[in-house]
């Protein structure tokens, strides 16, 4: 056993701790307070305030940082974006001031917060690659996708790098597709040195090249219809090669081309996140994506059900240049006919072909020169634009591209004007071919049997004229004279840039509404 130890209470009382006494009437001491933190969803607030404004873009909210480059982030998204998100944001800054992570409520929090607050900001375009000076009306600005957000000032005094003015000047708008362009460099023998490096990497023929030249020109002029640039050729001609390096001059090197989708749907979202519309090896034309195209050249609007609303859209609006490639689109229908622009490729011989590497370092290495160049030609063409428009008497459907060649062709000594008119005609010639009306009309009007002096009558007495020899017995001919007219309707325009005119007059008889037929020689 253990034997215990006797009792010391001289020890005992030496380790007793003193408890302190307080004096008759004296304050209760207390132990000093550290000072209390803001909780974390409001330090992330504050730092969402002072550090970004926000506006608002087709209503949805977006933040500008007030010490940074003039590119938007946009507040709700869910993933990484071009330019990545609000929330990214605030946690690079927590972090960077607090040394701590903060929690996934508090971000929500300060998320719904700032959104709050965002909800009457001011409605604010934000272009996408190409855009007008707010204040210069004459000025265009190009962005080169850099993270300092630098961008190209195009006046037709020249061109210059310069950031846009957070407050006045354009605030970009970026997806992924928004790839990073080369700083664009001065050529030592100017546009025409730059030109000729461009022709000699794409196999363009001599007539198709000022016509290449003018719509990458036309894609860097915010707001006007464009003609739809269709690359075609036979196999082996570098199709799909060639329209990335002409989309990737404004778009980024190896700009991708992408397949046509589906449905109107899908096509929406895609056209408005990057600037050229770029779709690769189609085969045909249907009926549904050839109406879209000729709303995306001119400007278009989709609207669709917001998710999770029975009463709220989500509207999506853009105008942009089109690029196809394809060996043959099949039938066409007249109104996209008259807003293509073929561009020809002439095969590769042999000998001057190269391997995708070799390809793409040239290219890689002339795109600076090449960018500098098309400035450079673009700001000279801008200044000759008004002299351009005045002197120009007859104008085709897309007027702007027409005034814009002429001025082209006025600086430059080329002919891409009548390159145009040319092609216009060739494919006025493709839909009428192609078209069982038009060609039933043109062999009758071309016939002995056609009256000289022209033909009257009802629709339903053409429609037995022109159903004749077993033309009525052929899959696709119009059944009715009302789906007669639907179709001559179709094609009236290239009916009569061929001489052809069909009209309805004031006239009428027992049998209803009279209608013209006349021929005169093209022109």
């Amino acid at each position: 056993m253990t034997e215990a130890l006797p009792f010391d209470p001289g020890a005992a009382a030496r380790n007793l701790v003193p408890f302190p006494r307080q004096e008759a009437g004296a304050e209760p001491q207390r132990a000093p307070k550290q000072e209390r933190q803001p909780p974390q969803a409001e330090a992330l607030r504050v730092l969402g305030q002072n550090r970004f404004r926000y506006l608002h873009h087709n209503g949805a909210p977006y933040a500008v940082p007030y010490d940074g480059p003039p590119v938007a982030v946009p507040l709700r998204a869910t993933a990484h974006s071009g330019t990545g998100s609000l929330r990214q944001h605030l946690i690079r800054a927590y972090v960077s001031d607090c040394d701590r992570t903060p929690s996934q409520s508090a971000l929500a929090d300060a998320l719904a917060a700032l959104d709050a607050l965002a909800a009457h900001a001011p409605e604010t375009e934000l272009p996408l690659r190409v855009a007008a000076d707010p204040e210069n009306p004459a000025a265009t600005w190009l962005d080169l996708g850099r993270p300092d957000g630098e961008s190209v000032c195009l006046t037709p005094d020249g061109w210059a790098l310069a950031h846009p003015d957070p407050e006045t000047g354009p605030v970009w708008r970026r997806t992924k597709l928004v790839r990073p362009l080369p700083r664009p460099d001065r050529a030592p023998g100017g546009w025409r040195a730059g030109i000729e490096e461009f022709a000699a990497l794409l196999p363009f023929t001599a007539e198709t090249l000022p016509l290449a030249v003018g719509w990458l020109l036309a894609a860097l002029r915010p707001s006007i219809p464009r003609p739809v640039a269709y690359l075609t050729g036979e196999q082996g001609t570098g199709k799909s090669t060639s329209g990335q390096m002409l989309a990737g001059v404004i778009e980024g090197a190896r700009a991708p081309l992408r397949q046509a989708p589906d449905n109107l749907r899908d096509l929406g979202p895609t056209t408005a996140a990057g600037w050229v519309l770029a779709l690769d090896n189609l085969s045909g034309m249907p009926a549904w994506l050839s109406d879209a195209l000729c709303r995306i050249v001119t400007g278009d609007a989709q609207v669709t059900r917001a998710l999770y609303t029975d009463d709220d859209v989500n509207v999506l609006t853009y105008q942009r240049p089109v690029l196809l490639t394809g060996i043959d689109l099949g039938a066409l229908r007249n109104d996209l006919a008259e807003r293509m622009l073929p561009l020809e490729l002439q095969p590769i011989p042999r000998h001057k072909r190269r391997t995708a590497a070799a390809l793409w370092a040239a290219y890689e290495q002339a795109h600076p020169r090449i960018l500098g160049a098309l400035l450079d030609l673009a700001a000279a063409v801008w200044a000759d634009l008004p002299h351009a428009a005045a002197e120009l008497t007859e104008r085709p459907r897309l007027a702007d591209f027409a005034e814009l060649l002429h001025a082209l062709d006025r600086v430059t000594g080329w002919r891409s004007l009548d390159a145009f008119n040319g092609s216009q005609d060739a494919l006025n010639d493709a839909v009428l071919d192609s078209h069982p009306v038009a060609t039933a009309l043109r062999e009758w009007t071309a016939s002995y049997s056609f009256p000289s002096q022209g033909w009257q009558g009802t629709m339903a007495e053409l429609h037995r004229t022109l159903s004749r020899d077993g033309r009525g017995l052929v899959d696709g001919w119009p059944k009715t004279p009302g789906v007669l007219s639907a179709r001559i309707r179709q094609v009236a325009p290239a009916l009569r840039a061929r001489g052809i005119h069909v009209a309805r007059i004031s006239a009428s008889n027992k049998h209803g509404k009279v209608w013209a037929v006349t021929c005169a020689p093209p022109p």
